[in-house]
């Protein structure tokens, strides 16, 4: 069974040895190694990729999108130049990774996708735009490899998390117009201020301050001097305010189910230097601490407690009833291409959800990440995605257990990484601002955080793992 799931996850394939045998390989990489190394420029050229990255990441909620598909290419193209310029020596390094080559199943089936889509100029266009996320990763796992590169970017995203939340919070103590009807008019909400920052809308702005909430918990605990664990503290009481203020239904799933990870993950990280009444009862305990905050803030927040009333008002409640009946149209249009979809992208819904929409019920998209890959790329795309999930948690998992084992503090930030991942997940169960620039750079940039510390197993451990050793 464990060689089973070994296969499964790809935990050991002989990467290396592909590299070193694989022609394509070859004749790419390092084809102007000679070039790079009279170059002043490339010199430095991983610090500049990262100084992309940093605009990437630094500008995403406070530019459209246009710009940010620019730095994109910027990144992208750079990245190119740095791959064919790499040394000889490098061909053995651990560049590619199991997330590497599930990512790349994943692109190929939107490719099959895009091919077979009845609106095939919509889907080949966006096509383009899934190509630059999936090429973003790539990017960012190999610039991430170095750990003061990583460090910097973690710590810029937290900082401009921050500014993004203290103008949200500000929002909400001296008013912002509400740029759409986000609540039920209906409702004894519709008055209610939800604040959006830079990023204008408040589900996009809750979304974006998901992985920002679990970092910034993570740093309390992985930056070591005292001034930085107050400003750690800060940053995740002001972007909690934020985040509240921006009272999304979608993201109160996302928080709760990254708080289940980040307790679960700490405890393990953690149970070595507990005593044994807390390795037994510190788990219930956080859970019954969890419904007594819930249970108190339900009762003391009128607003509170009609937002998550209002979850459960079925089609009472016109947000949830604007779903349910975009998720009718929906079925029906994964009933009639179930295998590889419409293909994908936001074009290629606009083009076909008009013959399915139910009369004034239009929408951009299915308001549900798990379905919106369905409806674009069939049930054989869902299967990638969650190919793809499996295979980034287990390699996380991997490197967990072995900083452990090694006592060193980057594991905290892979137990960050799968709680920001599983929080966008959850958020995403009944939204898809997942597939909004902001954010999806965001998901690809934790996907990479766990691919940049992946280690191949040497064929003495990939022997000593086996079952069937005597």
């Amino acid at each position: 069974m464990n060689l089973l799931w070994q296969r499964f996850t790809l935990s050991n394939l002989p990467f290396r040895e592909y590299l070193s045998t694989s022609y394509l390989h070859r004749g790419l990489v390092g084809s102007l190694s000679a070039w790079r190394q009279t170059s002043l420029l490339l010199r430095w050229g991983e610090a500049i990729a990262c100084a992309l990255l940093s605009l990437v990441y630094g500008l995403a909620p406070f530019v459209s999108t246009e710009i940010i598909g620019l730095l994109l290419v910027a990144c992208i193209g750079f990245w190119l130049l740095l791959t064919i310029s790499d040394t000889p020596t490098n061909i053995n390094s651990p560049t590619i990774t199991p997330i590497h080559l599930i990512i790349f199943l994943y692109w190929g089936v939107a490719v099959a996708a895009a091919a077979l889509s009845p609106v095939k100029k919509a889907a080949l266009g966006d096509l383009r735009n899934f190509t630059l996320y999936i090429l973003l990763f790539v990017v960012c796992a190999r610039v991430l490899k170095t750990p003061r590169f990583r460090s910097f970017l973690i710590a810029l995203y937290l900082h401009v998390s921050l500014f993004v939340s203290i103008y949200g919070v500000r929002q909400k103590f001296f008013g912002a117009a509400q740029l759409a009807t986000w609540v039920d008019p209906e409702s004894p909400l519709a008055k209610n201020t939800r604040v959006y920052s830079y990023l204008g809308n408040p589900n996009l702005l809750a979304g974006y301050l998901l992985p920002a909430i679990v970092l910034s918990l993570i740093a309390i605990f992985a930056w070591q001097r005292l001034a930085l664990k107050f400003l750690a503290l800060t940053m995740l009481i002001v972007n909690l305010a934020c985040f509240r203020f921006a009272d999304s239904r979608g993201a109160f799933i996302g928080i709760a189910v990254a708080a289940v990870v980040l307790i679960v993950g700490l405890r393990y990280w953690y149970s070595r230097y507990l005593p044994p009444f807390w390795r037994t009862w510190l788990i219930p305990m956080f859970f019954a601490g969890l419904i007594g905050a819930f249970a108190i803030g339900y009762e003391m927040s009128d607003v509170f407690k009609l937002r998550i009333n209002s979850m459960f008002a079925g089609s009472k409640d016109s947000s949830n009833n604007f779903r349910i009946q975009v998720w009718n149209a929906v079925f029906k249009m994964i009933r009639d291409r179930p295998i590889l979809g419409i293909g994908p992208g936001h074009a290629s819904f606009n083009s076909m959800y008009p013959f399915y929409q139910i009369r004034r019920f239009t929408a951009l998209s299915s308001y549900s990440v798990f379905l919106e890959h369905i409806v674009e790329m069939g049930f054989i795309g869902l299967s990638a995605f969650l190919w793809l999930l499996t295979i980034i948690f287990n390699t996380a998992i991997i490197q967990l257990r072995r900083f452990r084992a090694e006592n060193t503090v980057d594991g905290l930030w892979i137990i960050g990484a799968i709680a920001s991942l599983v929080a966008m997940l959850g958020h995403g169960l009944v939204d898809t601002v997942w597939y909004r620039p902001a954010i999806n750079t965001l998901w690809w940039f934790m996907a990479a955080i766990i691919a940049s510390y992946w280690i191949p197993k040497s064929p003495v451990e990939a022997v000593t793992d086996s079952p069937n050793r005597h």
